[in-house]
């Protein structure tokens, strides 16, 4: 439970700065909190601040194309076939190569050309007119 005391601090800290509270509330507080967080957090916690920070170390996607790293041709969007060329899947390639875990491998034109399309169909209303009907 040590681990989670510090975060627990940080949050009663943070509860503390907004109204004011008693020697007794802050210890209980921190104590439920630690408990709290240690039932729902994974047995190897990794906070960000003991995480080693990666650098990027590839080359962000451009306006019209995503170098692949590994071979140096671009693309439109680095497909799970291409990396599979290479031996490695989509999350072993952002690994080495720095890539944040959520990240599209996809150019930004090609984004802005799905998020338009998406915008002009307007599938979420129809959802929602199926579902009232």
């Amino acid at each position: 439970m040590e681990p989670y005391i510090n975060s627990a601090i940080e949050i009663v800290k943070a509860q503390a700065a907004i109204r004011s509270m008693t020697e007794e509330e802050m210890s209980s507080m921190i104590h439920t909190l630690a408990q709290s967080i240690n039932r729902v957090m994974p047995e190897s916690p990794v906070y960000e601040e003991d995480a080693p920070r990666k650098k990027l170390r590839g080359k962000l996607p451009g306006e019209k194309s995503i170098t692949c790293n590994e071979c140096g041709k671009n693309f439109r969007l680095l497909t799970r076939k291409h990396l599979l060329s290479h031996g490695m899947s989509e999350a072993e390639y952002k690994e080495k190569w720095g890539y944040p875990k959520n990240m599209s491998l996809v150019c930004k034109a090609l984004q802005k050309e799905r998020r338009k399309n998406m915008n002009s169909i307007k599938l979420w209303e129809k959802r929602r007119k199926h579902s009232e009907e």
